[in-house]
């Protein structure tokens, strides 16, 4: 397992939940839900400045594929908005397969007692922190880093 901190990055039309690891890569927690700006790019430059904060080894976006395993419109954005973030930081940046972690922020929600009218912030972190421990159990099973390196030029 690679030392070194990691951030989780759920990318939703409105809202995008970042969460972190330790140093180990063994515990991901929530940092923050940052705004949507698909015109102005202040999403991008916000999770960038975070990550000049953290020095991460790597960005784990989400990659939210169909049940099926197919690609949608939500698939295109994430791949989209994972390039620009590879284009505007020298951070490696990896896709995931997130199938379903939005469902299970919502239901830890729920179980936590957390209505969901209320925690609709929460819940992108929530599923930031989803997103980032499976890929950090995944290395940990695997000894490889989790899902796809993505080209900066992806993003451009």
């Amino acid at each position: 397992m690679r030392t070194g901190v990691r951030l989780g990055i759920d990318v939703g039309k409105v809202r995008i939940g970042v969460a972190r690891s330790d140093f180990h890569g063994m515990l991901a927690t929530p940092i923050e839900t940052v705004q949507r700006s698909t015109d102005s790019g202040e999403d991008v430059k916000r999770i960038i400045a975070i990550a000049d904060e953290l020095n991460p080894i790597e960005l784990v976006v989400g990659l939210p594929l169909a049940l099926s395993g197919s690609h949608t419109a939500s698939t295109n954005d994430a791949v989209a908005f994972a390039g620009k973030l590879a284009t505007a930081s020298a951070v490696p940046v990896r896709l995931v397969d997130e199938r379903l972690s939005t469902v299970s922020a919502h239901s830890a929600l729920r179980t936590s007692g957390k209505k969901s009218s209320r925690s609709r912030n929460i819940v992108d972190q929530v599923a930031a922190v989803i997103i980032l421990q499976h890929a950090l159990d995944a290395e940990r099973g695997s000894s490889h880093p989790p899902g796809s390196l993505v080209n900066p030029s992806e993003g451009s």
